[in-house]
């Protein structure tokens, strides 16, 4: 579990294809990898990534087809800069919002506009997404904890201040480019309990029945 806010800004050095799947090896920068393990998750652009090898300076991790498929992995290229956070701890203070790792789609930046020091994006979402994203909601783009500002027809706002632009890969991004989304955890949750409670069949015990029956 993660809580998207970024750690570290990375760059991709080698992606190896492995037959359908692939090998990247991701370059960390800044990141601290003196308390990282085999099997550690680290969320590299919003992808819960399992490290499979590492140095103080690296990581190696495998994507299958299923993420390939599923996020903008397949679009990336040796050089590529990432978003990096490290799975959180007890410990952690919990800046962001629930982040999972688990990207539900695939959007697109389709507006960027300066305003003041600031810059505010536009991104198409899927529509299947549209459901779970609210205004002043979360969401997580390119693995970074985000609030939406606006919301239009399959499109959300962005509002980026200099300090997220600084720190993160945001500031590069340009119309046109894929990005990977992962809608608010608890949005999710909150429809399947809503639709178990649509699901339950109606009772067929009344009063009237217990009174027939000798209950009441």
């Amino acid at each position: 579990m993660f809580t998207g806010i970024v750690e570290a800004v990375g760059t991709l050095s080698a992606i190896t294809p492995k037959g359908e799947d692939v090998t990247v090896t991701v370059q960390v920068g800044s990141l601290d990898m003196s308390d990282v393990k085999l099997g550690d998750s680290i969320a590299t652009n919003g992808v819960c990534l399992t490290v499979i090898d590492f140095d103080s300076q690296s990581y190696q991790a495998d994507l299958s087809l299923e993420t390939l498929n599923k996020t903008g992995f397949a679009q990336y290229q040796a050089g590529d800069e990432v978003n990096l956070e490290k799975a959180m701890l007890p410990t952690t203070r919990f800046g962001g919002h629930i982040v999972s790792g688990h990207v539900d789609g695939v959007g697109k930046i389709i507006e960027r506009n300066s305003v003041g020091r600031a810059i505010e994006f536009w991104v198409e979402m899927p529509a299947e997404l549209s459901k779970y994203v609210a205004e002043k909601g979360s969401i997580t783009v390119d693995g970074i904890s985000l609030t939406v500002n606006a919301l239009r027809k399959n499109a959300f706002k962005l509002t980026i201040v200099p300090h997220t632009s600084s720190e993160t890969t945001i500031d590069d991004f340009q119309v046109g480019r894929l990005v990977n989304l992962e809608v608010d955890v608890l949005a999710r949750y909150m429809e399947q309990l809503l639709r178990g409670q649509q699901a339950e069949p109606e009772s067929r015990i009344t009063m009237e029945f217990l009174q027939q029956n000798g209950f009441a």
